[in-house]
């Protein structure tokens, strides 16, 4: 049987398919699974991650801007939720950069870095997608990025923290806790149930999670082939 307007996305099956879709992601992706567990990690692989989170909050910054631009011609109720993520998240960039320093990076350098494929793609996508069906892309993404982070970036961090120095983590163990404190995860869960309810369907929520992990796994694949996969060829 077909969707019907009474069916409401499925935090429990949300969050199963995102298991289940990143479990084979570990078994496709060189390295991913020790890096998000904490049993592995590399300096230089490390540092372009953090690089790319980087990149990434500026691009998601304007991804959320465009949702929120979008839902200011619906419901107002969600343009104010989105607002607030927006709100909340805009300038944590500075966090991983004051890590980055510690690490030898400069601003410039992070600045004169081009986002990988995968990450342009996954903005590309938004876009056409916020474009065609609103800001429900949008949100169920944001949602994504918190379920990663308070699933494995304690994990991560607090191993480069060990490895590399506290001083080279910081920031990331201090946005760690800021999401936690604000709550982003539930947060931006129900964001994206409200979303998916004015201009989605739970099966086309589910869909675009496809896709978002597909294209985090080409990001994850560009950084090992840039990073430790380079070296090795060498």
């Amino acid at each position: 049987m077909g969707e019907t307007t009474m069916d409401k996305l499925s935090r429990a099956h949300l969050e199963g398919l995102a298991l289940e879709l990143t479990e084979r992601q570990f078994e496709q992706v060189p390295v991913l699974r020790g890096f998000c567990d904490g049993t592995w990690t590399d300096r230089d692989y490390y540092t372009r991650f953090m690089i790319e989170t980087v990149l990434q909050i500026r691009l998601d910054n304007i991804a959320d801007a465009y949702a929120l631009y979008k839902a200011s011609f619906g419901d107002y109720r969600l343009a104010a939720k989105l607002a607030k993520y927006l709100a909340d998240e805009i300038g944590h960039e500075g966090m991983f950069v004051r890590d980055l320093a510690a690490l030898g990076v400069t601003l410039d350098e992070i600045n004169a870095t081009e986002p990988f494929p995968g990450t342009a793609r996954t903005m590309a996508y938004l876009r056409l997608a916020t474009d065609q069906r609103g800001p429900a892309p949008v949100a169920l993404w944001d949602w994504y990025l918190e379920w990663w982070s308070d699933r494995y970036a304690p994990a991560l961090v607090g191993r480069a923290a060990k490895e590399f120095g506290p001083q080279c983590a910081r920031g990331a163990q201090a946005h760690i806790d800021l999401d936690g404190s604000h709550g982003h995860d539930d947060m931006m869960f129900e964001t994206t149930a409200q979303a998916v309810e004015l201009y989605g369907s739970p099966r086309s929520a589910y869909a675009d999670l496809k896709i978002f992990i597909d294209y985090n796994s080409e990001q994850f694949v560009e950084l090992y082939d840039a990073t430790v996969g380079a070296r090795a060829a060498t």
